[in-house]
This record gives structure tokens, sequence and C-alpha cells, in this order.
């Protein structure tokens, strides 16, 4: 599915340098295709993303289409 693995991709790009340095939660409203709560945590150690509410806090929070989120990442 585009939507997973858009964040799949971002997942097995993210390093510690890019956390240390972003140090920020973005949460995505999707609708559509896949729609739903994901997230992107640069904040945690070792960085994450995911399915549902981020494990702490969200600093950003951005709602668009599922298809939208795949083009702003591809």
């Amino acid at each position: 599915s585009p939507v997973a693995e858009t964040f799949r991709v971002i997942q097995g790009a993210m390093t510690e340098e890019s956390v240390r340095t972003t140090q920020g939660v973005f949460q995505f409203e999707l609708s559509g295709d896949e729609g739903g709560t994901w997230y992107i945590d640069l904040k945690s150690q070792g960085g994450s993303t995911g399915f549902g509410k981020p494990p702490v806090a969200a600093d950003v929070v951005m709602s668009m289409s599922s298809a939208d989120f795949v083009k702003m990442f591809t």
C-alpha cells in the first residue's frame, strides 16, 4: 500500500543524526485510502514511524488526503 510503503521508506532513512537535529514529532491525519492517524517521531531515541498516535505528544499535526501525503514524500 502506498502510505504504508512511504512510512517504511521514511523509517529506513532515519538516522541518529536526523533525530538529534530535528527533535520533532509529526502527526498526520490522513483521509481516503489508508486514512487514519500516522506519525513520524524524530524526537525519541532512534526515531520511529507508525500507524496510530505517536508515542509522545506531536509537535506538528497535519491533515491531508493520503494521496497528497504520498505525493509530498515522493
